[in-house]
C-alpha cells in the first residue's frame, strides 16, 4: 500500500464525520490506553508535550510491517527487503508531503528531535563555524536546543547568545534581529516554546535573520502535533520534530533540511548505508539523505510516523489546533479561579500548553497528588532550566493537551488541583 492509498483508507474512517464537528469521543476510541484507570479512577492524560499516546492505527501499522514485510533495507535483493526499503521511502515521502518540503531528500530520519539538532551542530557547526562566531537562541530553549550549540563552544570556541524572553513568555522578531551582529553565524529557535506553550513568530525570525545573512533552525517538537507546518512557506533552513510526540512511535526523529545546505555538509556520523565505497586508501559518501543516516536506520518506526502521519492528516491538523485552542482557554479560566494558582507564559498566542505554580505546594508535590486522581502531567524543570531561572522558580506543574483531550479531563485536573491545595494549606 503507498502512502496516498494509506492516507485515503484513513480518510474514510473520519469521512461521516461533518468538517464543522470534531468527534473528541469517537477518536479517543482509537487510543486503548485511555480507558486505563489509574489509582482506579479514569486515566486524564494532560502529558502528551512530554509524549503522545498512539492511535491503534499506529501499533497496527507497525505490527503488520512485523509480521508481513520486516527486512533490512537498501542493501537486500530478496522481496522482504524491497517491500521493507519501499515502505521506508514512502514514509520519507510522507513526511515530505506533512511539511511540505521540496523534495524527498531533504528528509533525514534520526532517533529524535535531539539527535537533529546535533547533526546540525556537529555537521553544520564543524564545517562552518570558527572561532568567536556567534549562535542565537532564546531563553525559551528546550536544552536540546542549547547544549548542542555549548559543545560547540568547547570544542571551537563559538558563543551562544540568549535572548531574554518577556515577563509573558514572547520573543518577538526585533529582539531576535537586535542580537544578531556579523558574528552570528545561526539563529535556533523552537517553534512552540515546551515549558510556557508560547508560539514563536518563526516566519517574521526568519524573514529577520535572512535580512542579515543568518540561516535558521527552528525545534517544531512541540508544533507539528498542534499546527500546521509548511517549511517552504517559512523558508527556515533547518526544521526538526520527533515522531513520539505526533502520535507515532519512540526512537523515530526528523531533520529537514533546504537541499543546499544538505549537499555542503560532511557526514554526522560514519557506518554502512552512507557510503558510495570504502577502502584504506579513502571512502566516498552518498548523496542526502543518506549521507546521514549510517547503519540500521528506524525502519518500522519510520512506518509507524507514516501512520501516524495519515491520522492526523485524515482528522486535520487545523481541526486538532482549534480543538486544543477551546481546550486552552477553557482550562485557563478554570485554572484562573483557583486562588493562589499562578501560570507562567501568558503569551496572547500559545499552544496546548499550561505551566503553573500553586502557592505553597511544590510542583512535585502537586504532581503526586494529581496521579493518585488519575491526573497524568509532568512536574519539573521540562528541560528548560532558562525557563524556570527566568521566572525565579525551580519548577513547574506543565498540563498539555492532545488531540483526544476533553474539557471533562480539564474538570478533572481543577479538581484535584482544589484537593493538594486543601491538603497541604
Amino acid at each position: 500500500m503507498t502512502a496516498g492509498s494509506r492516507q485515503n483508507k484513513a480518510s474514510e474512517l473520519f469521512a461521516c464525520a461533518a468538517p464543522q464537528t470534531y468527534d473528541v469521543e469517537r477518536i479517543r476510541a482509537d487510543f486503548p490506553i485511555l480507558n486505563e484507570r489509574v489509582h482506579g479512577r479514569p486515566l486524564a492524560y494532560l502529558d502528551s508535550a512530554a509524549s503522545a499516546q498512539r492511535p491503534r492505527q499506529v501499533l497496527e501499522a507497525m505490527t503488520r510491517f512485523y509480521e508481513r514485510d520486516y527486512a533490512n533495507i537498501h542493501r537486500g535483493v530478496h522481496e522482504l527487503s524491497l517491500r521493507a526499503t519501499q515502505k521506508y521511502e514512502d514514509a520519507r515521502e510522507s513526511v515530505r508531503r506533512f511539511l511540505n518540503a521540496g523534495a524527498a531528500e531533504e528528509i533525514i530520519f534520526t532517533r529524535n528531535a535531539t539527535e537533529s539538532i546535533n547533526l546540525v551542530a556537529a555537521s553544520f557547526g564543524h564545517a562552518f563555524f570558527k572561532p568567536g562566531d556567534e549562535v542565537v537562541v532564546t531563553e525559551l530553549e528546550h536544552h536540546a536546543n542549547i547544549v548542542p550549540w555549548q559543545l560547540l563552544e568547547r570544542q571551537i570556541g563559538i558563543r551562544v547568545v540568549p535572548v531574554r524572553i518577556s515577563d509573558a513568555g514572547e520573543v518577538s522578531a526585533e529582539d531576535i534581529a537586535a542580537a544578531c551582529t556579523g558574528k552570528t553565524r545561526m539563529v535556533a529557535v523552537a517553534h512552540v516554546s515546551n515549558a510556557l506553550g508560547t508560539i514563536l513568530p518563526v516566519a517574521d525570525i526568519v524573514r529577520a535573520a535572512h535580512a542579515r545573512g543568518v540561516p535558521v533552525l527552528a525545534d517544531g517538537a512541540q508544533a507539528v502535533p498542534r499546527m500546521r507546518v509548511d517549511v517552504r512557506a517559512l523558508d527556515c533552513d533547518f526544521y526538526v520534530f520527533t515522531g513520539h510526540k505526533l502520535y507515532g512511535p519512540t526512537g523515530i526523529g526528523v531533520l529537514y533540511g533546504k537541499a543546499e545546505h544538505l549537499r555542503r555538509m560532511p557526514p554526522y556520523q560514519g557506518g554502512g548505508s552512507m557510503i558510495t565505497e570504502v577502502s584504506f586508501a579513502g571512502t566516498g559518501f552518498r548523496e542526502p539523505p543518506f549521507r546521514f543516516e549510517a547503519g540500521t536506520p528506524p525502519i518500522a518506526e519510520a512506518i509507524g510516523l507514516a501512520a501516524a502521519i495519515d491520522y492526523i492528516s485524515a482528522i486535520g491538523i487545523d481541526r486538532i489546533a482549534a480543538h486544543e485552542d477551546d481546550l486552552l482557554r477553557y482550562a485557563e479560566d478554570r485554572l484562573n479561579d483557583i486562588a493562589g494558582l499562578r501560570i507562567i507564559g501568558t503569551a496572547p498566542e500559545k499552544a496546548g500548553i499550561i505551566s503553573f505554580v500553586l502557592s505553597g505546594v511544590h510542583p512535585h508535590d502537586v504532581g503526586t497528588v494529581l496521579d493518585q486522581h488519575g491526573v497524568a502531567v509532568r512536574a519539573g524543570h521540562h528541560c528548560a532550566q532558562p525557563v524556570m531561572e527566568r521566572y525565579g522558580i525551580p519548577a513547574t506543574v506543565r498540563a498539555s493537551f492532545g488531540m483526544y483531550s476533553t474539557r471533562a479531563e480539564a474538570d478533572a485536573l481543577a479538581a484535584a488541583l482544589r484537593v493538594a491545595q486543601d491538603l497541604f494549606g
